[in-house]
């Protein structure tokens, strides 16, 4: 009995001392996705199971256009074992400053909220087995934008409440070719 109370004491604090967007509104950086999303992306990044072990990495192409209503990110990864893999993610505005996102692989909607530099995006996404089932993995995707040009994203994958592995990768604007 000692040790459920004990858990449901650990769950319980660690849901109260849970990372809120609204932490980062003053940061020097201020996020805004009209200027950032209107650009030509490429992201490079990793995937880790729960152990922290690189599982895959990629690369990832991204056509970004972004207004007041919302935004479109056309995303084609490049996977270490040679999986291409796309999504396209379709973003609405809301007059809270939300927004809502689908995407052929999110199962509903994402919502996406943001305050100074900090994103925060949470959503299920349907990842294909190797047996040709699937499973739906809980994304909380944290991403910092650190310079003009340059997000930085930790996304948690969880299943059932408990970790199941990691992504992280860095985002940016693709320079314009030399003239």
């Amino acid at each position: 009995m000692r040790t459920l109370l004990l858990a449901a004491s650990a769950m319980f604090l660690s849901a109260c001392a849970q990372l809120q967007v609204s932490n980062y509104r003053d940061t020097p950086i201020q996020f805004d996705p009209i200027r950032f999303f209107n650009n030509d992306l490429i992201a490079e990044g990793i995937v880790m199971n729960r152990r922290g072990e690189v599982t895959r990495y990629f690369t990832a192409e991204i056509k970004a256009t972004w207004d007041e209503q919302g935004g479109v990110l056309d995303e084609v990864f490049q996977w270490s074992d040679g999986e291409v893999q796309t999504r396209v993610w379709r973003f609405s505005a809301h007059a809270d400053g939300s927004y809502t996102g689908t995407a052929g692989d999110v199962i509903g909607e994402a919502t996406m909220v943001y305050a100074g530099n900090a994103i925060n995006m949470d959503y299920r996404l349907d990842v294909p087995l190797s047996n040709g089932n699937s499973i739906a993995i809980n994304m909380d995707d944290w991403l910092y934008q650190v310079s003009d040009r340059t997000l930085v994203n930790v996304t948690e994958m969880k299943k059932f409440g408990f970790r199941v592995g990691r992504v992280v990768l860095s985002m940016r604007v693709v320079d314009e070719p030399a003239s």
